[in-house]
């Protein structure tokens, strides 16, 4: 099982970017599916999650929003109206619990995708 997060790049302050979180071994409609970002010199915080089997989110942040797309077996993090500060790795990644919902604590996911760089600078 293998999940992969594409989709970072440069971008300036107000623009946007779409990651996408694609996985092999695994249908991502069968667990829930976080995305967490670690700043230079942070700790890795959560930005949200999408719900197994459920388009129900958990967002920490109204600028942006999770999706998934079952016949791609890919979830989506919009993000939009960026800032400098949400400059960072940002991680994919499953929970294979079965818990209702979804959540923000990392303990929670067992499998991880490398990260893709998200930039925001002019």
């Amino acid at each position: 099982v293998q999940l992969q997060a594409s989709g970072g790049g440069l971008v300036q302050p107000g623009g946007s970017l779409r990651l996408s979180c694609a996985a092999s071994g695994l249908s991502l409609d069968s667990v829930a599916v976080g995305w967490f970002r670690q700043a230079p010199g942070k700790q890795r915080e959560a930005v949200g999650c999408i719900w197994r089997s459920h388009d129900g989110t958990y967002i920490r942040d109204s600028r942006f929003t999770i999706s998934r797309d079952n016949a791609k077996n890919t979830v989506y993090l919009q993000m939009n109206s960026l800032k400098p500060e949400d400059t960072g790795v940002y991680y994919c990644a499953s929970d294979h619990t079965g818990v209702p919902g979804c959540s923000h604590s990392d303990q929670q996911y067992a499998i991880w995708g490398q990260g893709t760089q998200v930039t925001v600078a002019r």
